[in-house]
C-alpha cells in the first residue's frame, strides 16, 4: 500500500513538474501551396502560389525536453494560380492568368520530437493532423490581349457543409468546402526560444464542393511552409 501511494506521488510530481513546462508561443511565415490536379495527389509545380500564415501555439511536453504535443491556431492562405497563353506574345491570342486564393482558420494538432545538440538547441521533427474553416478568399481572373489587359476579381464561394453532412442541398461544384483536414509533417531547429521550421501540408478532402466521387477527387489543398517563432 506505502508503495502505491509513494508512486502515486512521483507520478502526481512528474505530471505538475512537465505542466510547469508548458509554453506558449507564435509562429508566422511563408506559403507556398497548389492543389492536386488528378486522384493519385499529383500537382503542378507552375501552379504554385505565395502567401503566408500566423498564429499561435501552445508546446506541451509529455517527455521533457524530448517529446511534445504541439497544437496551435493559425490565419493561413491556400491556393494555385493557372496561366493560359503566352505573357510575352499575346497578340494573337489572348494570355489568361486564373488565381484562386481561399484562406482558411487552421487547427494543427502536431506531436513534436526533440532531440538536444546543445545547452539550449534542439533539432525536432513532428507528424499530426490538421482541421481548416473556410472564412475568406478571392478568385481572380486575368486576360491580356494585344497589350490591354482586364482583370475581374470574385469573393469565393463556401458552402456550409459539415463533416458529418453530406446531404447539404447548398453545395454546388462553384462553391468550396468550408471544412478541409489532412496531415502535416515538419522539420526544424529550436534555439533558445526561438524557432525555424519547414513544413508539408497534405490535405485529404475534398476542397470543391458538389458531387462526391472516385472519378472526382482529384483537388485537394498542398501546402508548403517555412516558418519562424518564438516560444515564451
Amino acid at each position: 500500500m506505502t508503495k502505491k501511494i509513494i508512486l502515486s506521488f512521483a507520478a502526481l510530481a512528474i505530471s505538475f513538474g512537465a505542466m510547469s513546462q508548458v509554453r506558449v508561443g507564435i509562429k508566422g511565415g511563408w506559403n507556398l501551396s497548389t492543389i492536386s490536379v488528378d486522384n493519385d495527389g499529383d500537382v503542378d509545380k507552375d501552379q504554385s502560389l505565395s502567401g503566408y500564415h500566423i498564429g499561435a501555439i501552445v508546446d506541451f511536453p509529455l517527455v521533457p525536453k524530448i517529446l511534445s504535443f504541439q497544437p496551435g491556431v493559425f490565419y493561413t492562405t491556400k491556393g494555385a494560380k493557372l496561366e493560359s497563353g503566352d505573357k510575352d506574345n499575346s497578340t494573337t491570342a489572348p494570355y489568361v492568368k486564373y488565381t484562386t486564393r481561399p484562406q482558411y482558420i487552421e487547427v494543427p494538432l502536431n506531436f513534436i520530437g526533440k532531440i538536444p545538440v546543445g545547452t539550449n538547441s534542439r533539432l525536432f521533427a513532428g507528424v499530426g493532423p490538421y482541421f481548416a474553416f473556410g472564412v475568406a478568399g478571392k478568385n481572380k481572373v486575368s486576360s491580356t490581349l494585344a497589350g490591354v489587359t482586364t482583370s475581374t476579381d470574385s469573393n469565393i464561394k463556401w458552402d456550409d457543409d459539415t463533416p458529418f453532412n453530406d446531404g447539404d442541398p447548398d453545395r454546388g461544384l462553384n462553391k468550396y468546402k468550408r471544412f478541409d483536414w489532412g496531415g502535416n509533417l515538419q522539420v526544424g531547429a529550436e534555439i533558445h526560444n526561438f524557432l525555424i521550421s519547414a513544413q508539408y501540408g497534405l490535405g485529404l478532402g475534398k476542397i470543391n464542393s458538389g458531387g462526391d466521387d472516385s472519378r472526382n477527387e482529384k483537388n485537394k489543398n498542398r501546402v508548403f511552409a517555412v516558418s519562424v517563432g518564438y516560444l515564451f
